[in-house]
C-alpha cells in the first residue's frame, strides 16, 4: 500500500510564501504522476498542480504564476511552492499519487497539511 506524508502547512500572510512538501513511500518517480489537491472550507476538492512522470507540469488558472511544483529526485520528494498566497489559497492540500501497472491505475492520497493565508 503506498503512502503520501504532506508537510509544511501552516499560517500566512497575504503576499508572503510557503513550501508543501510531499513524500511518497515508493520511489516519486515511478508514478504516472503526483499532484496537489485542496478543499477551501465548505467547497469541493480541486485539482492545484501536477507533475507527470515526465517532469510535464500543469497548473488551475487561479495559481499560474504563483505557485510551482517540483521533484526531487534526491530527496524523493514533490513540492509545491506558494509565492504570493491569498485568503482565497487558505485550504487543506492534500498530495495524490497516481500509479498504473498493466494499464490499471489507483490514486493514493496524503491526510493532507492546512494552509491558511491571514493577516
Amino acid at each position: 500500500q503506498e503512502q503520501l506524508v504532506e508537510s509544511g502547512g501552516g499560517l500566512v500572510k497575504p503576499g508572503g510564501s510557503l513550501r508543501l512538501s510531499c513524500v511518497p513511500s515508493g520511489l516519486a518517480i515511478t508514478y504516472r504522476a503526483i499532484e496537489w489537491h485542496r478543499q477551501p472550507p465548505g467547497e469541493t476538492v480541486e485539482l492545484v498542480a501536477r507533475i507527470a512522470g515526465d517532469g510535464k507540469t500543469e497548473y488551475a488558472d487561479s495559481v499560474k504564476g504563483r505557485f510551482t511544483i517540483s521533484r526531487d529526485n534526491a530527496k524523493n520528494t514533490v513540492n509545491l511552492q506558494m509565492n504570493n498566497v491569498k485568503p482565497d489559497d487558505t485550504a487543506l492540500y492534500y498530495c495524490k499519487g497516481i500509479k498504473c501497472d498493466w494499464g490499471r491505475c489507483k490514486d493514493y492520497w496524503g491526510q493532507g497539511t492546512q494552509v491558511t493565508v491571514s493577516s
